[in-house]
């Protein structure tokens, strides 16, 4: 693992423009001003929310300019932008135009951080992010480490790696956003969990995505893919050291599932581990220690125990730190039964790869789904679950697209559309639903695109679905 600077080495009087006053810029503020940086934050919004973040940065040194993102301060030598600036956007192209470096977060707390600092623990997807960056720092807590899960999972990864008392490794979510800004971080090791089309309109194409993602391997860590991922099997190739994760039984090198057992052949037998041996490993732990145990989800839990079992941690830690994990809300999350209907909010696959993995795990599915769809294509995922619909309710902006794709590849289920956007949509949809569902089937939100053209975020369209559900069940003749 490469080492960092000092924290003090070349940052005293260095001019920073730090673009974007947000979750990532206001913890990138603080830190360079702590390493005596003359900073200036920049953001064209100027809310309440903006204005106190401003004062905050203010009092402790910093120039804060709100209402203008475009403009690049004088004197600046480097640029800090926050992830979901584009690359295009006036402030950046002008950075770069003068040669002046760009970077982000994530980069800045690998430049900044001590000599001894944490090892990184580093993972990146489409989809599954979160859950098994959670699931890691679980199997690491249950090990005995301090740790955290920090990063894209909403912890500043800078404010992690300056701790004190320091951590001893880190559990790291990374975006294609964050890794697009990031040039020379180095992690121990690091995963791909999947690759599929989404934030299209941000990187310009699958290519570019997917290239992005590729900058979290590196050739002196340990690489994990995903070998049922073509996309993840093919960015790993030609680095010196990967360990595969799928599915199916495993080959040597591998993690996979043997007869309902979460298997690793890749990191061998470790003292106290004899016990365990099972189909030419070790045993970690079953699928019932695995929550949901959705067929993405057992991928999930074999990538975060790929990259514990590559800092070390013991199988039985492993296991426990499953048995720990409590899955984050809005991830395929039982609602209601209602005349033996059941309803389960899936809001956070706010893509068609996700909604995809969620839809595998029902048999007999009315699809809840539509809002923004970034770019993505939604034909391949139609015609994937079309045997598994039973009946679709479509709301939100980019509803048309998906009914386009019904009408080509389903053209016998069912299709009922939500025009309204108002705060009772919600209900109207799951009425629509209720009425397309009959005994044995599952009412799914899995969405396949983002809420911001309706709610103020996943949670929020989430909520306001469980709420519908239970209002529904409420009434007399509900669910009818």
């Amino acid at each position: 693992m490469s080492e960092a600077r000092e924290p003090s080495a070349g940052w005293e009087g260095l001019p920073v423009c730090v673009a974007g006053i947000g979750v990532s810029g206001v913890p990138a503020a603080r830190a360079l001003l702590r390493l005596g940086a003359r900073v200036t934050v920049v953001d064209a919004r100027d809310g309440e929310a903006e204005g106190e973040r401003a004062n905050e940065l203010r009092a402790l040194g910093a120039a804060v300019r709100l209402g203008d993102g475009d403009t690049l301060p004088d004197d600046t030598r480097l640029v800090v932008t926050s992830p979901g600036w584009r690359p295009q956007a006036p402030l950046p192209a002008a950075a770069r135009a003068a040669g002046i470096p760009v970077i982000g977060e994530v980069e800045l707390a690998w430049r900044v951080q001590p000599r001894n600092h944490p090892a990184w623990l580093a993972l990146t997807g489409t989809n599954g992010k979160t859950t098994t960056v959670e699931m890691l720092a679980a199997m690491l807590k249950a090990a005995g480490h301090r740790t955290a899960a920090v990063g894209n999972v909403g912890f500043p990864l800078i404010d992690a790696v300056l701790a004190d008392p320091p951590y001893q490794v880190l559990a790291v979510e990374l975006s294609s956003f964050q890794l697009h800004w990031s040039t020379s971080v180095r992690p121990y090791a690091a995963a791909v969990l999947n690759v599929a089309p989404d934030h299209l309109d941000w990187h310009g194409s699958l290519d570019a995505y997917a290239a992005d993602k590729k900058r979290i391997f590196c050739r002196d860590a340990t690489n994990v893919f995903n070998a049922d991922d073509e996309w993840s099997t093919r960015l790993a190739a030609g680095f010196p050291e990967t360990v595969g994760f799928a599915l199916g039984e495993p080959r040597r090198g591998r993690l996979g599932v043997a007869d309902g057992m979460l298997v690793d052949r890749a990191f061998g037998v470790r003292e106290g581990e004899e016990h365990l041996r099972r189909a030419g490993g070790v045993e970690l732990a079953s699928r019932d220690d695995v929550r949901p145990p959705a067929p993405h989800n057992m991928a999930n839990a074999l990538a975060a125990a790929a990259l514990a079992r590559a800092y070390g941690v013991p199988a039985a830690a492993v296991r426990e730190g499953l048995r720990a994990f409590v899955p984050d809300s809005h991830r395929i999350a039982h609602v209601a039964n209602v005349h033996g209907v059941d309803y389960v909010d899936d809001s956070k696959a706010t893509n068609p790869h996700a909604a995809a993995a969620s839809l595998s795990a029902y048999p007999s599915v009315v699809w809840v789904a539509g809002g923004q769809l970034k770019g993505a294509p939604i034909d391949d995922l139609v015609a994937r679950s079309a045997s598994r619909l039973s009946g679709t309710v479509l709301l939100g902006v980019d509803r048309a697209r998906i009914r386009e794709a019904l009408r080509r590849h389903a053209p016998d289920v069912p299709v009922v559309e939500v025009s309204r956007t108002d705060t009772e949509s919600m209900d109207t949809a799951v009425r629509e639903a209720a009425r397309l569902a009959r005994p044995g089937d599952t009412v799914l939100l899995a969405p396949a695109a983002a809420s911001l053209d309706m709610f103020d975020s996943y949670a929020v369209r989430g909520d306001a679905f469980a709420a519908a559900v239970r209002r529904m069940a409420e009434e007399p003749g509900e669910g009818r």
